[in-house]
């Protein structure tokens, strides 16, 4: 251990107790440097405002008789078949993209759909188009490369694999199929 002299101790204490004196002018300089700085930036906009309040997680409370009464409104909906609405526009034909046909023969359904990645797995988007009474059922969606997932959907519920096309195993336990555009 280093031991310390009271003079030395005393010294430092009394010259760190003495006032410091600083150049009037160093206000003046500071203060023109801070005004030379960028503005800051507008408060966010009323929209942003919203969006953040929207995004905000919260905690909802519903009694038995609410969550009941919820449970029979979505019961409703469904019931009513409310439609469903694509959430992106089919893709721009470009030079890149191409016309992918897909055809599934099913002489017993009256309606068939395309279901995958590329239009949101959603049963309503893509309707096929019978050909004739001889049970083809076919539909022309344009693509960009990529590697998509489908199925068709028979009569708003029995889902099929491409029986032309490899299939592949979803997460779900449904029958899923995939197509390779543009060798990606």
């Amino acid at each position: 251990m280093v031991e310390h002299d009271d003079d030395t101790l005393a010294r430092v204490v009394e010259t760190l107790q003495e006032p410091v004196r600083i150049d009037p002018s160093f206000d003046r300089r500071v203060m023109a440097e801070v005004a030379q700085l960028p503005k800051p930036a507008a408060p966010p906009s009323v929209v942003r405002s919203l969006v953040g309040w929207l995004r905000r997680r919260r905690t909802i409370r519903l009694s038995p008789l609410g969550g009941l009464a919820m449970a029979a409104g979505v019961v409703a909906l469904v019931v009513a078949g409310g439609r469903v609405i694509p959430s992106s526009p089919p893709e721009p034909v470009t030079e890149s993209t191409q016309l992918v046909q897909f055809v599934l023969v099913a002489s017993e359904a009256s309606a068939v759909t395309l279901v995958g990645d590329f239009n949101d797995w959603s049963v309503s988007a893509t309707p096929l188009t019978r050909e004739g009474g001889d049970g083809v059922w076919w539909v022309t969606v344009p693509l960009p490369p990529g590697r998509y997932r489908y199925s068709f959907v028979v009569d708003g519920q029995v889902w099929l694999g491409d029986p032309n096309a490899p299939a592949v195993d979803d997460e779900f336990g449904r029958p899923n199929s995939v197509v390779t555009i543009g060798g990606a």
